[in-house]
């Protein structure tokens, strides 16, 4: 920090305060009873104003800029608003009011200030307190200082930045102290000795500044935090007032003496930068490490000036007024931005520059540099001819660094910090402002005197190019031939030879790594996106694509990418070409490069032949086709024109080609109409290129019938493919007469026969089946399955029979029956079982090996069907509310089905079901005995919900009836006469002689039927014969009938008469 002093006046009293206005152009000074308004830019006075009669003290601008007020020691005030301070008195005025309202205060007042918000204003007294009071003037704080009376309050102000959290108060007084306090009055931090006698404190307009001025003759410049950077401008007398021009860098003096002074404070930039770290200075004790790649920053706070920064690595010196401090980093992370404080050198040190390396500081003094340890041992010096200019490390092993150094003649030297001899690297005419040393440290550049940048060959000393309007310089750390540098508000990029390329911007480049460029403007860094474009076509242009590639890893839009693959490709360069297309991720071109490598490894090398696939691939189909004809390879230029559907350009390519290949041209077409929804048209061209199948499929999927008709007559029957497939979509479009037609065309009764079968014309079946037999199967099985599936078992049975399928019959009838159970539809399921047993009968009789196992089922089956019809009626009767039937014949059918479900229960018959409804009509008939028993079963098996409370009911009042059955109940053997009991433990059959009762298929009444057996030499014609005759006496005859053995069944119930019987 530096102050140059702008303009000096001086008035014939003494400056006792001043005042700038509000937008900085003019300032109103307090000199003797006059005040002086002066122009701010060159120091003219504008005009003295004369109002006060005695000594101006005090002048104050209103924030507005309208007007400004002065206070007199001849007790007069010209203000806007004000407060008014006299002796020990205290007034607030507005114009609103008449009078001013005083207050009194404990001792004189010598100070005040306002808050930025203007309600609270802090007073300070000659007896050492401090008064803080709101606009009403009532005191809210009171803040007492240690010094008391000795060390009166000569000058405060509040800190007008609005970033700050609380109001702070600077207060200064004589007993050479410094403060700062909140507005509760609570203390921020310890006093600062001043060691002069302070008369004004004054704060920068945003706060990060306080200036002090007072019997020592100068001003000084101290942080906020009340840490002294500085002297601004020694002066000849006491210096009673100093202020900051708003929102600048100037500065305002005013002494004893009447001397009114401007000063420009000038901040330079301290900083240092290393490849993506720069580190600067900021609020003049604090310093900052950013990041430039991440953006990342980090803080190291100091509580003194700094002087110098250098960076290299993770290194980090910083040098302050009466030390050096280095920093390290905590890893070795190159995104790590943590620093510890590695060494203190406890030395006070002069010099122009600052260098760290890894293991030592080197100062640059004028023309000499020393390097030393970081314990602060000077471990050797160089002495240079001329000034030192420019300095910077190059890198190398740690303890072995080397430096470049630039000298004001112009000479250019290279220093290794372990050596003590400086290698001269070349010598110019002009004076050097800037260096750096591309990253293979064979090329130099210069940016002189001249503002012209020159490019040496380190090795052989010449001077490769040289260009204008330069004042800094720095190489690409990535690529060898690249470099950047600034003037004139310009950024120009060089690569290689080639012309330089420029854009417009402000600053100073000081670093280039890839496609960041560092630029310093002003007082901050920043890192430019620099998309290298230009200078990648440049080397597109000289066909020099590896070159190209380098450049355009630095960074570069997709765009560009895309058009070095391109060019790459088309120069045949394939490696620099896979990789451009892998960065823009094009996986069609990329297979295309696959396809090329890998039939260059099968021995292919026909360089014309790849470019001409790299054409096709690039829309260029016309040159691909001149390329592939060259090499002999006119069947691709084929291919590729029927692939995209240019069949006019295949066409005019093929002329009068080979015929094959002319068919294979119409087929593409074709099948390229197909898929552009012109099937019509696709159809003609595949019939004219002999393509049947294809022109049937797309016939038959559109429903064109009269097309598959014409195709069909057409086709010769030898061509059995195509034929079927046009019967294929005859039956599939309901056409089954052209069907018909097409089989009978190829031969193939099978299929019409099963055509038949499909469409379930029967008669055309049959009429097919009698000229041949052997498609007998092939008609009545699905013939049978048909009526089945229509309901008409009976025929469906005699088609089974007449297919020879009896085993299907029964098996189909068994399912129904077995449905019908699963469904409680127990009438259906015993018809279906009646139905079988005649089916086993039938078979019994055609069948002699199957006979015994046929008639075996017959008797089963006639079982189940008279168990499931006696169930029908249970079963209704215990799911419906009302009943049909009178309660003996339910009576009747409960005792038969618990006689006849002894052995097993068939699938659906209810236990439960049974026994209850016996048990209801047993008690309900009289039969007690038999009603107790179904009870008592009862409680032995699972019974429903529903059933629960009537059994349990019934269970209890049966107990109450007597332990007998109705006599009037009792059943009759017709046989032997015999009272059979309700309750038969052989089942239906007489106790006695074992007689089978017959009962009515609708009461379920036993009737009064026997079954008997003829002897041997009786037919059955005979035996019926003799029944019609009126009963004759019994006779001998008759007697050994009775007795004789047994023959075979001469009829079922249904044909005896009812009063027939054997005594």
């Amino acid at each position: 920090m530096r102050a140059a002093l702008t303009w000096r006046d001086k008035a014939e009293h003494c400056i006792y305060d001043l005042a700038f206005k509000p937008d900085g152009t003019q300032l109103i000074v307090a000199a003797g009873n006059r005040l002086l308004v002066y122009d701010t830019s060159d120091g003219t006075l504008i005009q003295p104003l004369k109002g006060h009669k005695d000594t101006v003290y005090c002048v104050a601008y209103a924030k507005d800029g309208k007007r400004f007020a002065s206070g007199s020691a001849d007790k007069m005030v010209i203000c806007h608003l004000l407060w008014l301070f006299v002796c020990f008195n205290q007034g607030l005025w507005s114009p609103e009011q008449k009078s001013v309202s005083k207050h009194k205060t404990s001792s004189k007042i010598t100070c005040c200030s306002w808050t930025n918000d203007g309600q609270y204003l802090a007073l300070g007294m000659f007896n050492g307190v401090v008064s803080i009071r709101n606009k009403n003037g009532e005191e809210k704080v009171k803040i007492e200082r240690a010094g008391g009376a000795s060390s009166p309050i000569w000058s405060i102000c509040w800190n007008p930045s609005r970033d700050e959290r609380n109001d702070i108060l600077a207060v200064a007084d004589w007993g050479q102290k410094l403060s700062f306090y909140q507005l509760s009055g609570k203390q921020i931090g310890k006093d600062r000795m001043l060691n002069f006698d302070p008369c004004c404190v004054s704060y920068f307009t945003k706060g990060e500044y306080i200036l002090l001025g007072g019997s020592d003759k100068q001003v000084s410049l101290f942080t906020k935090d009340g840490v002294r950077l500085g002297t601004i401008g020694e002066q000849s007398s006491w210096v009673w007032t100093c202020k900051v021009k708003p929102d600048s860098n100037y500065v305002v003096i005013g002494c004893q003496d009447g001397t009114i002074s401007f000063y420009q404070l000038i901040f330079s930039t301290v900083h240092g930068l290393y490849k993506d770290r720069y580190a600067y200075r900021d609020s003049m004790t604090d310093v900052i490490v950013q990041h430039l790649i991440t953006e990342q920053k980090v803080r190291i706070k100091g509580r003194e000036l700094v002087k110098k920064i250098a960076i290299y690595k993770n290194r980090l010196a910083i040098q302050m007024p009466e030390k050096i401090l280095i920093y390290e980093l905590y890893s070795d992370d190159s995104s790590d931005m943590y620093y510890r404080v590695k060494e203190k050198i406890a030395k006070k040190f002069e010099c122009n520059l600052l260098v760290v390396c890894s293991e030592h500081i080197i100062l640059c003094q004028e023309k000499r540099l020393q390097c030393l340890s970081f314990r602060g041992i000077k471990e050797r010096e160089w002495l240079m001819e001329s000034l030192i200019r420019y300095i910077k490390v190059i890198g190398g092993p740690p303890g072995r660094e080397g430096l470049l150094v630039g000298l004001k003649n112009g000479q250019i030297l290279k220093i290794f910090v372990d050596n003590a001899f400086a290698i001269v690297l070349l010598k110019q005419s002009t004076a050097v402002r800037c260096l750096d040393m591309s990253a293979s440290r064979n090329k130099l550049a210069v940016v002189d005197e001249n503002d012209t940048c020159l490019v040496y060959d380190i090795h052989t000393k010449e001077l490769l190019f040289q260009e204008p309007n330069a004042n800094s310089v720095a190489w690409n750390t990535q690529c060898e031939d690249m470099l950047c540098f600034s003037g004139g508000g310009y950024l120009n990029i060089k690569a290689s030879n080639f012309p330089v390329h420029q854009q417009k911007l402000q600053g100073f480049v000081v670093g280039y790594n890839g496609s960041k460029i560092f630029c310093l403007h002003a007082f901050s860094m920043s890192a430019v996106e620099v998309p290298q474009s230009a200078p990648m076509y440049q080397y597109l242009e000289r066909k020099m694509f590896k070159e190209a590639y380098q450049i355009a890893c630095l960074g570069v839009t997709d765009t560009d990418w895309k058009e070095l693959a391109m060019e790459a490709l088309e120069g045949l360069e394939f490696e620099t070409a896979k990789k451009a297309f892998t960065r823009v991720r094009d996986l069609r071109y990329l297979e295309l490069i696959s396809s090329i490598e890998e039939r260059k490894k099968l021995g292919e090398s026909n360089n014309e032949l790849f470019l001409a696939d790299v054409y096709a691939y690039q829309g260029k189909f016309h040159e691909a086709a001149k390329l592939y004809r060259k090499s002999g390879r006119e069947s691709l230029a084929l291919e590729m024109y029927s692939d995209l559907r240019m069949f006019d350009h295949a066409k005019d390519f093929l002329r009068s080609g080979d015929p094959r290949d002319t068919k294979m041209l119409i087929k593409k077409q074709a099948d390229w109409a197909k898929n552009i929804n012109e099937p019509k048209a696709a159809v003609e061209m595949y019939l004219s290129a002999g393509e049947h199948m294809k022109a049937i499929e797309i016939s038959g999927d559109h429903g064109w019938v009269d097309m598959l008709i014409e195709i069909a007559r057409k086709l010769d029957k030898a061509e059995r493919e195509p034929l079927l497939k046009c019967a294929f979509y005859f039956k599939k479009l309901a056409n089954p007469g052209y069907a018909a037609e097409t089989y009978m065309k190829v031969g193939d009764l099978k299929a019409l026969v099963h055509l038949h079968v499909e469409t379930h014309h029967w008669e055309e079946a049959f009429a097919l089946c009698e000229k041949h037999p052997e498609f007998k199967d092939d008609v009545y099985v699905p013939y049978a399955q048909w009526l089945a599936e229509n309901d008409r078992f009976e025929e469906a049975q005699k088609a089974f029979h007449k297919a020879g399928r009896q085993h299907e019959a029964v098996r189909v009838l068994e399912q129904l029956t077995h449905n019908a159970v699963l469904e409680s539809r127990f009438n259906d399921a015993a018809y279906y079982y009646w139905m079988l047993s005649m089916q086993c009968l039938d078979i019994a009789q055609e069948n002699e090996q199957q006979k015994t196992e046929m008639l075996q089922k017959f008797h089963h089956f006639q079982h189940l069907a008279e168990v499931y019809h006696a169930y029908h009626t249970i079963h209704r009767y215990t799911e419906e509310p009302f009943s049909f039937h009178s309660p003996e014949t339910l009576f009747n059918i409960s005792r038969f089905l618990l006689h006849s479900l002894t052995k097993e229960t068939p699938l659906g018959i209810s236990k439960v079901n049974t026994l209850f409804a016996l048990a209801k009509q047993s008690k309900a008939l009289g039969a007690y005995k038999l009603a107790r028993h179904a009870y008592d079963k009862l409680q032995g098996l699972q019974i429903p919900a529903r059933f629960q409370k009537s059994i349990e009911l019934g269970s209890l009042t049966i107990r109450s009836k007597p332990f007998h059955d109705s006599e009037e109940l009792v059943p009759l053997c017709y046989r032997c006469s015999t009272n059979n009991p309700l309750l038969n433990n052989l089942g239906n059959v007489c106790v006695n002689c074992r007689q089978p009762f017959v009962f009515s298929a609708s009461s379920y009444e036993v009737l009064h039927l026997v079954e008997f057996y003829l002897e041997d030499g009786i037919t059955d014609e005979e035996a019926v014969a003799l029944i019609d005759l009126e009963a004759p006496r019994l006779n001998k005859r008759e007697n050994k009938c009775r007795d004789g053995k047994r023959g075979t069944v001469l009829e079922r119930e249904r044909d005896l008469p009812v009063n027939c019987s054997l005594k």
